[in-house]
């Protein structure tokens, strides 16, 4: 008679799904809420920030600012910034608003983890520099930039992005 050894399973393993898609958190990701959308005020001061940022390093940029909701608050586009980057930077700002993330999410979704499926999502940019603007634990906009490499694009939003998302004391 041939003995069957018996194999244990740790609980864990029958939990982990070997998809990383079919895993379910126990909470929803970027469960941010949306606040009351960002003023003009503020959103001059954000753009004044990054524009700040871009020209101390000499890089040409378009800087956007979308409400909570997606809206074009404020714009602009520096002398000589590429005139294809304008849509861009409010995509960003658009997306990073109203996916309550930001943009380098997508991008990273696409190029490491290779989630093509997120291209097919209406309004979604696989590129960093959109960063959501965030007031008291409430989404109140965000600013997308464009017009250097997605680092520089990234670097300018955060720089644009510290005057709202301070951490509290």
């Amino acid at each position: 008679m041939r003995h069957i050894k018996k194999t244990q399973i740790a609980p864990d393993a029958m939990l982990t799904p070997s998809n990383p898609l079919d895993a379910v958190p126990d909470e929803i990701p970027f469960d941010v809420p949306y606040g009351l959308p960002i003023s003009l005020e503020q959103a001059q001061a954000v753009i004044h920030a990054a524009v700040d940022e871009a020209k101390k390093r000499d890089w040409k940029m378009n800087v956007a600012v979308a409400d909570s909701g997606g809206n074009l608050v404020a714009f602009q586009r520096m002398d000589g910034a590429m005139l294809a980057s304008i849509q861009i930077a409010q995509h960003k700002a658009r997306a990073a608003a109203t996916f309550r993330r930001e943009t380098k999410v997508f991008e990273d979704g696409v190029q490491l983890m290779h989630l093509n499926y997120l291209l097919a999502f209406d309004g979604i940019i696989a590129s960093r520099g959109g960063v959501p603007l965030i007031d008291q634990g409430k989404i109140i906009g965000a600013i997308g930039c464009s017009g250097g490499t997605d680092s520089q694009d990234e670097l300018v939003s955060k720089a644009g992005s510290a005057i709202i998302n301070q951490v509290a004391d």
